[in-house]
């Protein structure tokens, strides 16, 4: 059993904090994953600069697989980050060597060669699903955050069997309604997770409802991503739904309760 994350690596920097870390959706729940035990592999491209070497160092020390994680001459994609309260607040982006990625045929290939597959909203890989669909039968993730409106949901709703969601609303009809329709039209899972008021899934069958674990926050960074890791990591052990969003709760509390967007222990 084997991940590999493709898509977009960043450094967050929060000058006013003088804290820096590396991170990026699938970087962030690639390490988590492969910290709940799962080998898992990165696919991205890094810049040359110290950032890059500082990812790449980074990267190795948690065990990734980073043959496919490649460096391009420029800069190293960079988050401008601020604090409001606890929660983290975006600024400016450098994109970096970012702008010019692409994905070879041989990572399309190194990816489709996993169990799973995971990507998210700006990971830039969605052109890269059909042919990891076409050459594997990898179970696809994909992390649309909150974008429940954007082209992309349409645009991978084919390709992907398992599509997380981030609804601010709670459980309602509307975010039961777009569930069933994403499963209806092809995909085996949809996931909404709703903050403090916890999560749901429905497989074509029925809804399952999670819950949350008691956390000391720090900083909201990362809450996502780690909730996507503890839930792919049951799943991809059969296990039943209730215990991968139990799983995706407790590591998501645990991340919160850390700067970082995963636990350096």
């Amino acid at each position: 059993m084997k991940v590999a994350a493709i898509g977009d690596n960043c450094i967050d920097l929060y000058d006013k904090l003088d804290k820096k870390y590396p991170t990026g959706n699938v970087v962030d729940t690639g390490v988590n994953i492969q910290k709940l035990g799962v080998p898992t592999a990165i696919i991205s491209t890094t810049g040359s600069d110290e950032n890059g070497k500082w990812m790449i160092e980074t990267l190795t020390k948690e065990g990734i697989d980073l043959s496919h994680f490649h460096v391009a001459e420029g800069q190293t994609a960079i988050t401008y980050m601020d604090m409001e309260g606890l929660d983290r607040v975006h600024g400016d982006y450098v994109e970096g060597v970012l702008a010019d990625m692409v994905f070879t045929e041989e990572d399309v290939a190194f990816a489709a060669s996993h169990d799973l597959v995971h990507t998210a909203l700006w990971g830039m890989a969605e052109d890269t699903l059909p042919k990891i669909k076409e050459q594997s039968e990898a179970i696809i993730s994909f992390d649309y955050a909150d974008r429940l409106d954007h082209e992309l949901v349409e645009k991978t709703l084919p390709f992907v069997d398992i599509g997380f969601y981030s609804y601010h609303h709670g459980r309602d009809r509307y975010i039961e309604d777009f569930l069933k329709d994403k499963v209806a039209r092809g995909m085996k899972v949809a996931i909404a997770t709703f903050g403090e008021e916890g999560s749901v899934a429905y497989d074509g069958k029925e809804f399952v409802a999670g819950g949350i674990y008691p956390a000391q926050v720090v900083n909201t960074v990362g809450a996502g991503d780690s909730f996507i890791s503890g839930f792919l990591v049951e799943y991809l052990q059969g296990k039943p739904l209730s215990a991968c969003l139990d799983l995706g709760a407790k590591v998501a509390a645990e991340v919160v309760g850390v700067f970082e967007p995963w636990v350096t222990k």
